[in-house]
């Protein structure tokens, strides 16, 4: 008997998508954008200008109460106890064997609230981690389906948005969190993003998401601000050395072998602490190398061959339009993880010729 396949959600914005083209596809259970003129371009129209994201499948819980800022601390792997209000920080959920269940951004939005924001496909499963770990003095709410997030990213991006709010950029910091409004409808700013660049991610009510995206679209069109789709998404990402939930990091990877363990403050009590420390002591038999690959684009899943041996695998691969190379991240055994060794990604078949070399592969230059 044939099953039915789930029903897709789509994002405050689907309409806005299909009008300007979009290709669409199915992604963490939403009906999502994966390009509108090509990937090339709209990588390079964040790069060189501005780009406007939809990441509305994103999921955000908030914390409140008395014992909020406790909980999270304890949740979440990075120091949020010295999160000041108006300040954000990323990090990871831990399970206590010390393996990942998930990276978020933590934003303290008051002074005893806080917002967590997590990736789509583990809304569920976070929530439920989440649960089993709350306490009285804290009141938790999912408010993944009714808040919308738009990400403005690229050089000219704090220009765009400042044109269309009534908060004082100038001078705004790296990863500060203020309450405003953009496009004359209340919301939350952050000057946070997953792309290298310079950018803000507005989170707004569901029905103000359509206004906020058309009026940052018309704002920044003499700036040629373009709508970016997940395709440009994760080259972006990739390019900067971010990690990807499903791809470098889930819960059969840790931090240290991930690079994530500048995540990990290991002199408070967190979920995974113990497990985590052994783990930095021992050191990670495996570790994940940025590669450059030589004739061939590497995929997640390919082999990564070292002595003729099968020694590794790629978690993530593209050619990178900025620095113009076909670039993979991949774990390998730590010894063949420094940088210039030489390693193979098997293509089709074909052993294409690989060296490990320094991450991440792209750095934006700050004045």
């Amino acid at each position: 008997m044939a099953t039915e396949a789930p029903t897709l959600r789509r994002t405050p914005l689907y309409e806005k998508h299909v009008a300007l083209g979009a290709k669409i596809v199915p992604f963490a259970g939403y009906e999502m954008p994966i390009q509108y003129e090509g990937i090339v371009a709209e990588h390079r129209a964040v790069r060189g200008s501005a780009g406007l994201f939809d990441l509305s499948h994103m999921g955000e819980f908030v914390f409140k109460g008395r014992g909020a800022g406790a909980l999270v601390d304890r949740l979440v792997s990075s120091d949020i106890a010295g999160l000041d209000v108006g300040q954000a920080r990323y990090g990871l959920l831990t399970n206590e064997s010390g393996t990942i269940v998930d990276d978020v951004i933590v934003y303290r939005t008051a002074d005893i609230e806080y917002v967590m924001v997590v990736n789509a496909a583990n809304i569920a499963k976070d929530r439920a981690h989440v649960l089993a770990h709350l306490t009285n003095d804290v009141v938790f709410d999912d408010r993944s389906l009714d808040t919308a997030l738009i990400a403005i990213q690229g050089p000219r991006a704090a220009e765009i948005l400042a044109s269309k709010t009534s908060a004082d950029l100038r001078g705004f910091p790296s990863f500060g969190v203020a309450r405003g409004r953009v496009a004359e409808v209340g919301a939350t700013l952050a000057r946070t993003g997953y792309t290298g660049e310079d950018g803000f991610e507005v989170f707004v009510a569901n029905p103000d998401a359509e206004a906020v995206w058309d009026a940052l679209l018309e704002a920044g069109r003499d700036a040629g601000i373009k709508p970016i789709g997940l395709g440009a998404r994760d080259t972006l990402r990739l390019e900067a050395r971010f990690s990807l939930y499903g791809n470098e990091i889930d819960e059969t990877t840790d931090p240290v072998e991930a690079g994530l363990g500048w995540t990990c403050k290991l002199d408070k009590d967190f979920i995974g602490r113990d497990a985590i420390a052994a783990k930095k002591i021992a050191g990670p038999a495996r570790k994940i190398a940025g590669l450059f690959v030589e004739g061939g684009v590497a995929r997640h899943g390919h082999e990564v061959v070292g002595g003729g041996e099968v020694v590794g695998r790629v978690t993530s691969g593209t050619y990178g339009p900025t620095v113009e190379k076909n670039i993979a991240l991949a774990y390998v055994p730590t010894a063949l993880s420094k940088v210039g060794t030489v390693l193979a990604v098997r293509i089709r078949g074909k052993d294409v010729p690989a060296t490990v070399v320094r991450t991440p592969f792209y750095r934006r230059v700050t004045e």
